[in-house]
């Protein structure tokens, strides 16, 4: 089991940083402009420098932010590739699928709607020049919350299902449990709401795209390459079985 697990892992880690390198350069294609075009706006706002004062000079400049964001992208990539290895060895028994590569790409498509979608629902990410620097414990905390919760409400969209027989039965009884569970945490946590009035509303739905795209970039090539990676291990194995 451990040489078995390790082989998975470094599978995982591979398909993280295929998926990393591919949301990076997405995100710096797409969402570059976004970002700039908001800092543009908070320079804009902030008051100006009063006469002799020496402007301080950003620890990081934006071209390092930018070379920076594809570098976060590929860790927290290689991150969620170790996790979905992990959450595949001890999981996979209990799907009732004998493909190993829909397992993969299942795991992948269940982090992407709990882990993803459900949280940026009702906490969609701002810009820069957005959001109040005294509650961001409250958006932080509120936000993992809604994380955990999104991921439950998967499971218990699982659970539900498999207590039916009829397919449309499945469905509807996952699809039920589901809308339930986000319901209730939608409900019981806070909403919070930053956005000036003030602010571009087509540049901040333009910001909030494409982060919400670059997530499903990440966590499809994560699926796909970690469903091709497994698939190929599981050939491997079968013929040496064969053999």
């Amino acid at each position: 089991m451990p040489s078995n697990f390790l082989s998975l892992l470094l599978r995982g880690l591979l398909a993280g940083l295929i998926a990393g390198l591919v949301a990076g350069a997405f995100a710096y294609t797409f969402g570059e402009t976004h970002i700039d075009a908001a800092i543009a706006i908070e320079e804009a706002a902030a008051p100006p420098v009063a006469p002799g004062t020496v402007e301080e000079e950003p620890l990081v400049s934006r071209q390092g932010q930018k070379v920076g964001l594809v570098l976060a992208t590929t860790l927290y990539g290689i991150a969620m590739g170790g996790l979905i290895a992990t959450a595949y060895t001890l999981l996979r028994r209990r799907f009732r699928l004998a493909d190993d590569g829909r397992v993969a790409l299942a795991l992948a498509g269940s982090a992407l709607l709990g882990g993803v979608l459900v949280p940026w629902i009702k906490y969609p990410p701002n810009p820069p020049a957005v959001g109040d620097p005294s509650t961001i414990d409250q958006r932080t905390w509120s936000y993992l919350a809604l994380l955990v919760l999104g991921l439950v409400a998967v499971w218990a969209a699982v659970v539900a299902a498999r207590t039916q027989t009829a397919d449309w039965r499945r469905a509807a009884a996952g699809v039920g449990a589901f809308l339930v569970v986000v319901a209730v945490a939608y409900l019981l946590l806070p909403s919070i709401q930053e956005v000036p009035d003030t602010f571009p509303a087509a540049l901040l739905w333009d910001f909030r795209i494409v982060s919400l795209g670059v997530q499903a970039v990440l966590w499809t090539a994560l699926g796909l390459a970690f469903a091709a990676l497994v698939t190929s291990r599981a050939s491997r194995r079968t013929s040496a079985v064969i053999g």
